[in-house]
């Protein structure tokens, strides 16, 4: 799923391509692709035609298109594979199109996803915390780009936790746009194993992973996101490649960048985890 950076990519885009636009006409071609506006494909196509593109806004791994004159938002789901682009009407439809939003532009607003996991939907603004966010979005915490991101504030949520420190950096009430890859990459920084329990990790070394998340997560967006495979490209069809930059997610049995060790991938949450053995030690069983 993509994770902060990538979002943000696709935000840029949008921002650069969409942004101040009328949507004319809207073709929602998959059920599935609007299954979270409970209304359905014809509510949302009638409520987008003829609503200007005010901004793209993003928080976490949320993505959203604020609409004028109505101040709704369309929430953007990407799921595993969804990919909005900026076409030409000329450029024949992707095997996976969703949805066609034509713009006042003479473009087109694509949305493109494979699996059908994601989706557009419509969501009333509402303000949490002195900033407007869509109310399906008010319960995702401040990400670590974000300007009023209080580090010292999640420190002690965090030491108030009883989990291990990789589960709750996955917790988006908490901190919200790391996912899988840029976890392993901070906990790799900041040489803290994902296992360790966030309550027995000091306020400097909390702070000093709060660090690494912001340093890992604006080194990918200069570098336009990672990529694995096809399905993650900006609006005008690019992969990301940080993935060339990786030093410890997806480097099983590679040398550590820092130490040498070759590192290690262990099952985390139907997943996996990569970290040095040696850099990274295990925290000790603690036996009743």
């Amino acid at each position: 799923m993509p994770e902060l950076p990538e979002v943000e990519v696709v935000r840029r885009g949008l921002e650069a391509h969409v942004v101040g636009r009328v949507i004319d006409t809207v073709d929602v071609l998959h059920p599935r692709a609007v299954r979270r506006h409970l209304p359905g494909s014809v509510d949302l196509a009638r409520r987008l035609e003829g609503r200007t593109i005010a901004s793209a806004e993003r928080r976490g791994k949320y993505l959203w298109l604020v609409l004028e004159p109505d101040d709704v938002a369309l929430v953007v789901h990407l799921g595993m594979s969804g990919q909005m682009l900026v076409q030409d009407p000329s450029v024949a439809d992707e095997k996976h199109l969703r949805i066609r939003a034509r713009l006042d532009s003479g473009t087109d607003l694509r949305f493109v996803d494979q699996r059908t996991f994601g989706g557009w939907a419509l969501a009333d603004l509402v303000t949490v915390d002195g900033t407007v966010v869509p109310d399906s979005v008010a319960h995702i915490a401040r990400d670590p780009l974000d300007p009023q991101f209080d580090p010292d504030a999640v420190v002690k949520t965090l030491r108030r936790k009883q989990t291990e420190i990789k589960r709750a950096l996955l917790d988006q009430t908490v901190v919200s746009g790391v996912g899988n890859i840029y976890a392993d990459e901070a906990l790799w920084r900041a040489e803290i194993h994902g296992n360790r329990p966030t309550d027995k990790l000091s306020g400097p070394r909390l702070r000093r992973l709060l660090t690494a998340i912001e340093a890992v997560m604006q080194e990918a967006l200069a570098q336009g996101g990672t990529s694995f495979d096809a399905l993650y490209v900006n609006v005008n069809g690019q992969s990301g490649y940080f993935d060339r930059s990786l030093a410890a997610y997806g480097q099983e049995n590679l040398p550590c960048q820092r130490c040498g060790a070759p590192i290690q991938r262990e099952k985390f949450m139907n997943r996996s985890s990569y970290s040095c053995p040696r850099c990274q030690p295990r925290p000790r069983l603690v036996r009743g």
